[in-house]
């Protein structure tokens, strides 16, 4: 079987007030499967398509699933009004190191920041330690004859020879893309402008990237490894979302397409293409973003967000209903968990934790006779060994089946013939060499990928003070409800939810993002001394340019909400916190000094506990997050009332640590289950994208919402 698509059919779980018959398509490329998700707004109905990414070109599984729906009459090309898309192409051509041959031009003594970086090790003790190597080697960076001091003036003309030079040079050494970074250039952008108007007249088949127009803040390291990371990736991006324009269009989809960007907001291709460094993690962003909707009234807005796939495990924290951002991002870490050993990225970010726990994960003894799982995975080629593609080597969702976790005869609906005696012999294999049963092994890789993300977990929770236990846990993706109830009894948590359609969570998540842009800029003041009004002039200035791409993007700019923020330090210290502040315009007499003042050292308190004593406060960036609804994208949450048909369908033996054994247990269609159904686990609930487990003693209620609330057994000393 060359391909896995299921369709998914959904009674109006959403319940959209639209005046006309309009369809909304979300499509979210991930490791393993593409997910597509159609929404009417018309019928009020949901229709999910699930396909086995084709990484050769993963456009083609997006157009093979966009035909199956149009041919089983779920979807009318002409009635799609927009389409968004998630994708997590250019984060593994960044980590997989598949992007373009770059080339950097940097200011006459500073070609090597990139490999000079903060000199820090992240690991003080190590005397192997192995830093990220730089996206560009040191052939390829070349260096240009200008100079621009820190106050913004003009040491050194541009030497626009020196450009040409540098840029004829890279092109003849193969470079297909150019990164302009010079010093100082996010005060004075002139220079960098004037680089790329020679650089394309010099070059004109190569792609280029200034550092103004992509990072244009203070610390030459980050501006650095930031352009050129959009460098690297440029062409790809273009040539990628150009071709899913083209191929959308000539499937009869008339409609714009929009791209998720890591903020979690959408924007339109020509943006995307320009900075494709702000999608690296529009995927994760997606399912952070379905979670925080999904979970608004269950789980109160405070909840954590875990999605799973076939490849890996993301987590984020939200907190009143919203992800939490960041500004500080890494690509490529050398040590997953450990801040500054990968590639720094200043873009905006859902705040969130991703590691290599998937249902492709791939379980081996190591030589050390230890249980390892992942972060290798299967992928879609050739998957887990039950798939029967090819695979050989035993992974969680063999585990899965095995366990009786999954169901065999409805995996994806059905669509997919799985081969047990395959997933069988690949974790037969795997407790032979550990001397353990088969059931041993396979509960032992469920129990230890549930650690690997609960562990992470642990790690991103108390790095933020938070305690674990006043969050519930939301689950999507295709593995995430299979292996939450476990994760979140690690955990201590008392509540899990799993929205409806949770394998698509993520496609259906882009489909209420709103429009939004993140633009930031570096002021350098202090706070008592500084010219308000100039100060509000800046912010104003960030304000007009977020708007303008809004508008670019289809959007009425009318509906703009501004959030003004500012990375803000006592004078003396080496780090920025940024924090929100108050909504201007700002002025000497109304919103002033003494508002921010006070805005800064409240979000100070909240984070440390105590300010410094008769210290000035100086606000080095400021930054403007611009959001606008999109048209056809406000949706209400609603379950259904009756059903056709019972939910239980039958029982079948499930493995639970609890009893040491296989459990009969009851299995319930998901599409089935009913507003105020309450019931007692052990259960397998299971649609046509996701399996949720139940264990023994927890109590299963249908809310209102549709979703699952899932009430754990208070078993004390298990958890965390």
């Amino acid at each position: 079987m060359s391909n896995l698509c299921s369709f998914h059919f959904i009674p109006p779980t959403f319940n959209q007030r639209h005046p006309l018959a309009q369809q909304s398509l979300g499509i979210d490329i991930g490791g393993t499967f593409t997910d597509i998700v159609v929404y009417d707004h018309g019928a009020g109905r949901q229709y999910s398509n699930k396909i086995l990414t084709t990484h050769d070109d993963p456009s083609r599984a997006v157009i093979e699933g966009v035909g199956l729906l149009v041919e089983a009459g779920r979807l009318d090309p002409i009635s799609v009004s927009r389409v968004v898309h998630a994708t997590t192409l250019f984060t593994n051509a960044l980590i997989e190191r598949k992007g373009a041959v770059t080339g950097l031009i940097t200011t006459a003594g500073f070609r090597d920041v990139l490999e000079i970086g903060r000199e820090r090790k992240y690991d003080l003790y190590d005397i192997a330690i192995k830093k990220p190597q730089p996206l560009v080697p040191r052939e390829l960076r070349l260096e240009a004859d200008e100079r621009i001091a820190a106050d913004g003036s003009v040491i050194t003309a541009l030497d626009t020879a020196s450009v040409r030079q540098a840029g004829e040079a890279l092109a003849a050494a193969g470079a297909n893309s150019l990164a302009v970074v010079f010093l100082h250039a996010y005060l004075d952008p002139e220079h960098e402008r004037a680089a790329l108007d020679v650089l394309r007249e010099t070059c004109p088949g190569l792609s280029v990237t200034a550092s103004h127009e992509v990072a244009p803040e203070v610390r030459e390291f980050e501006r650095a490894s930031t352009t050129v990371a959009n460098a690297y990736i440029k062409p790809l991006a273009e040539g990628y979302l150009d071709a899913m324009d083209a191929k959308l269009g000539a499937s009869g989809i008339s409609a714009p397409l929009h791209l998720m960007i890591s903020s979690g907001g959408l924007t339109h291709v020509a943006e995307a293409k320009r900075t494709p460094v702000a999608m690296l993690e529009s995927g994760p962003a997606a399912g952070a973003l379905a979670g925080a909707f999904f979970g608004r009234e269950d789980a109160s807005g405070n909840l954590l967000a875990f999605d799973m796939g076939g490849t890996t495990a993301k987590l984020s924290l939200v907190e009143g209903g919203e992800p939490l951002i960041t500004y500080d991002f890494e690509a490529g870490r050398e040590k997953r968990l450990v801040v500054g050993s990968g590639l720094p990225i200043r873009i905006s970010t859902i705040e969130l934790i991703e590691i290599g726990a998937g249902g492709g994960s791939i379980a081996a003894i190591d030589d050390l006779g230890f249980l390892k799982v992942g972060p290798r995975s299967a992928g879609s080629e050739p998957g887990p060994a039950a798939y029967g593609q090819g695979g050989e080597e035993a992974t969680v969702t063999d585990a899965d089946f095995t366990l009786g976790y999954l169901n065999p005869d409805f995996f994806a609906g059905g669509m997919l013939s799985v081969d047990m005696d395959a997933a069988h012999a690949a974790l037969d294999r795997v407790a032979e060499k550990a001397g353990l049963t088969r059931t041993e092994i396979a509960w032992g890789i469920h129990d230890i990928v549930n650690e690997n993300m609960a562990g992470a977990a642990r790690v991103h929770i108390a790095e933020r003070g938070r305690d674990p236990r006043d969050f519930a846990l939301l689950c999507t993706g295709g593995a995430g409800p299979v292996h939450a109830y476990y994760v979140a009894r690690k955990l201590g948590l008392r509540r899990l939810v799993c929205p409806n359609a949770a394998g698509v969570a993520s496609a259906a998540g882009l489909l209420v993002a709103p429009g939004r842009v993140d633009r930031v800029a570096t002021v350098g003041v202090r706070l008592d001394a500084c010219d308000i009004s100039q100060l509000e002039g800046e912010f104003r200035r960030l304000e007009e340019d977020a708007m303008t791409v809004i508008a670019e993007t289809g959007l009425d700019p009318s509906t703009t909400r501004f959030q003004r923020l500012a990375d803000g330090r006592f004078t003396g210290q080496g780090f920025e916190l940024v924090v929100p502040l108050p909504v201007g315009p700002y002025a000497e007499a109304g919103v002033g000094r003494d508002e921010l003042l006070a805005a800064f050292e409240a979000a100070y308190r909240e984070k440390f506990s105590r300010t410094p004593p008769n210290v000035p406060v100086e606000f080095i960036n400021i930054r403007v997050s611009a959001r606008a609804p999109v048209p056809g994208g406000e949706v209400l949450l609603a379950g259904q009332n009756q059903a056709d048909g019972q939910a239980l369908k039958g029982t079948r033996p499930a493995y639970f640590p609890e009893a040491r054994a296989y459990l009969e247990t009851n299995v319930y269609d998901r599409e089935k289950l009913i507003v105020g159904q309450i019931f007692e686990g052990p259960a397998i609930i299971e649609d046509e994208g996701s399996t949720l487990i139940v264990g023994p003693g927890a109590s299963v209620e249908i809310a209102a919402t549709g979703n699952i609330v899932v009430t754990l057994p208070d078993l004390e000393g298990e958890a965390a």
